[in-house]
């Protein structure tokens, strides 16, 4: 965490974050809520990057940013593309409203951006580019996978240490802190704990629990989860299981689903493109990127594994998906 201005300002800044994220004190580390919090923004962050990345732009004046373009698709469901009479060629979010034309598209449309510009457009100067043919964004979805390998990640951690503290405490009140501190050590691999002579043995029971050990079919379980957002994504994930185990029915099936996937955008941003170079008459192009698998095998694998790649198998198959 990073803060600035006066002590009493970092010292409140800090606060808020402590509380937000859930620093305990009394624990002297970072409790589960923040484990959870962590967890979460892992995989939502990690499966927005894939997302924002599966779309490559070409002939984009150099006025518009393309990460931006695509954040804005993956937030908003849409964006604006105009032209500025001072600045040129530009693509922000936009307000839309109003009076629709036979095909239910917004008329009159208002760009802006987070510094306060504004500019009123109407049908006759600007397209309207979507994320898809439903108009909806990517946001949700990727919560919904990231929210899904969030709980099972957790139940791993949880199941993972119940195998190493498999007991419940059972003390008064008022050794309660002491046997906080006491199990702090021994979750902490402390080969000694040791305590004073007063220390008061008597008064405490150890349950064990003896929790059964599922963290392997949990493991499959999230496996399966990944796998479902790889494919949502155009992303293929045969690499995760043993070939052996594969039939080529099931690669066949799988290689037609990424397409589909793939296509989903991509018929959207093809149809704004076309819009634009239209009315602008620029020269823009969107196809899948085919780095983005490269950047994931080796994110996750260690390697491109080019031979397995399926940019490679469907543009041979298909006469390239990006066609």
């Amino acid at each position: 965490m990073i803060t600035h201005g006066s002590g009493a300002k970092q010292k409140m800044a800090r606060k808020n974050y402590n509380k937000l994220y859930g620093y305990n004190k009394a624990l002297d580390g970072w409790s589960n809520m923040w484990q959870n919090n962590v967890t979460y923004l892992h995989y939502y962050y990690f499966l927005k990057e894939l997302a924002i990345n599966m779309y490559k732009w070409e002939g984009l004046p150099d006025t518009i940013d393309e990460r931006f373009l695509e954040l804005t698709l993956f937030d908003n469901g849409y964006g604006l593309y105009f032209r500025d009479e001072i600045i040129g060629d530009l693509f922000l979010q936009c307000a839309i409203g109003g009076e629709l034309d036979v095909y239910r598209i917004p008329i009159n449309r208002m760009a802006y951006s987070v510094n306060g510009y504004q500019n009123f457009k109407t049908k006759a100067d600007s397209v309207i580019v979507f994320n898809n043919f439903l108009h909806t964004t990517t946001h949700i979805d990727i919560d919904m996978f990231a929210q899904k390998l969030y709980n099972v990640s957790r139940a791993i951690d949880v199941n993972i240490n119940a195998q190493k503290t498999p007991l419940m405490i059972v003390c008064d009140e008022k050794q309660k802190l002491t046997m906080k501190n006491v199990y702090m050590q021994y979750e902490g691999n402390e080969p000694f704990i040791f305590a004073n002579k007063n220390f008061e043995t008597n008064a405490i029971q150890v349950l064990k629990t003896d929790a059964p050990f599922i963290a392997d079919r949990l493991s499959f379980e999230k496996n399966r989860i990944w796998n479902e957002a790889m494919l949502f994504l155009g992303i293929n994930n045969n690499n995760m299981d043993k070939k052996e185990r594969q039939i080529s029915d099931e690669v066949n099936s799988n290689l037609e689903q990424i397409s589909m996937s793939r296509q989903i955008g991509l018929n959207s941003r093809r149809q704004g493109a076309k819009e634009i170079n239209r009315m602008f008459g620029t020269e823009i192009s969107v196809n899948y990127n085919p780095e983005l698998e490269e950047l994931y095998n080796a994110m996750v694998f260690g390697t491109d594994n080019t031979d397995e790649n399926v940019s490679r198998e469907t543009s041979e198959s298909d006469g390239d998906l990006d066609e």
